[in-house]
């Protein structure tokens, strides 16, 4: 078959070059040849000695795919020893069975130190925030960067997937300057990013640690199949965030406002309408879900009058409110407390 010219169009080339370099250097550390790979993710070798260059993550998930398995190390180059393929699938196995996500991410936390002992990972809680923290006990050397970052994005992309729902973060900290292609880390860690930090990690809210697994072994077993994208693509399907913003604008008393609600989630606004957008809704949409929801039980369960029904769903006035409420449903507040719903 005829090869297809490499994809490397501005639009969808966003993996920085630092990264293919950072496995080309595991193939130096060996003394082997990384052609092959590069070609079979479609990286011209003089592209990759280019630092301004990006690369596609499909391409990138190709090169990750065929280095991991010449080089029988799933973490190439990283640590003292290899880690032969399919070591973290068995991490993900000795995880799926757990009540939570809180003990799976435990399990996982764990069972990582029987792979090697150059880091150690560890999930804390402390109040209403949990983190997971990379102590690092040898030299990563020039890897240390891709390192830690593919560390924290296989644990947070398993984590997501095993919930089915994208777990916003309330940080990302890494203990390294703001290398050149900083942009990357906004796009592959749901929340704000800090470099500088003491050690690698991750935080945020306690409570997905509650979450059930919606994923079983059968489901595992496909995923496993096809498992980089959890490294090389950010989770998509976003539930909980939604949710969080729901129970916080239940909540009576307080302005509901892009900047109060993000900074409830440790998020910025920006972030806030981005990971949202990236789910399909918008926090106007979540808005009018609650009001509306509000409204319709007010009206249902009680005789309060139309206006005080208003004021209790976030309407100044009772002609906003009847007519935010006829768009949602086709009846007035009036016809639909009449019909009994």
């Amino acid at each position: 078959m005829p090869r297809q010219p490499p994809d490397r169009s501005s639009a969808s080339a966003r993996t920085p070059m630092a990264f293919v370099q950072a496995v080309l250097q595991a193939y130096a550390q060996r003394g082997l040849d990384p052609a092959g790979a590069l070609a079979r993710a479609q990286i011209p070798p003089s592209d990759a000695q280019d630092a301004n260059r990006r690369v596609t993550a499909a391409q990138f998930e190709r090169l990750c795919q065929a280095a991991m398995q010449e080089l029988d190390d799933e973490a190439p180059g990283w640590f003292s020893r290899r880690l032969p393929w399919g070591s973290y699938g068995m991490l993900a196995r000795a995880s799926i069975s757990a009540p939570s996500l809180g003990v799976a991410l435990a399990r996982w936390c764990r069972h990582h130190g029987l792979l090697t002992q150059d880091v150690t990972l560890t999930l804390a809680t402390q109040g209403d925030e949990a983190a997971v923290t990379i102590a690092e006990h040898r030299p990563l050397g020039a890897l240390r960067e891709f390192a830690l970052l593919s560390l924290l994005r296989n644990l947070h992309g398993l984590a997501c997937w095993l919930a089915d729902s994208q777990m916003p973060l309330r940080e990302a900290g890494f203990p390294f300057p703001a290398p050149p292609h900083a942009d990357v880390y906004e796009r592959l860690f749901p929340g704000p990013v800090r470099f500088g930090a003491t050690q690698a990690g991750l935080r945020f809210d306690a409570d997905a640690l509650a979450l059930p697994l919606r994923r079983d072994a059968t489901a595992l077993d496909q995923m496993l199949r096809r498992a980089l994208p959890i490294l090389v693509w950010p989770y998509r399907r976003d539930r909980l965030l939604s949710r969080r913003l729901r129970q916080l604008m239940r909540q009576p008393g307080t302005a509901h406002t892009a900047e109060t609600l993000a900074g409830a989630l440790a998020l910025s606004p920006r972030s806030l309408h981005r990971q949202l957008r990236a789910e399909g809704t918008s926090l106007q949409q979540l808005k009018d879900e609650v009001r509306q929801a509000r409204a319709t039980e007010l009206l249902l369960r009680t005789r309060q009058p139309i206006g005080r029904v208003a004021r209790a769903a976030g309407f100044q006035n009772d002609k906003s409110f009847i007519r935010a409420f006829k768009g949602w449903t086709g009846l007035t507040p009036q016809a639909l407390r009449e019909r009994g719903g």
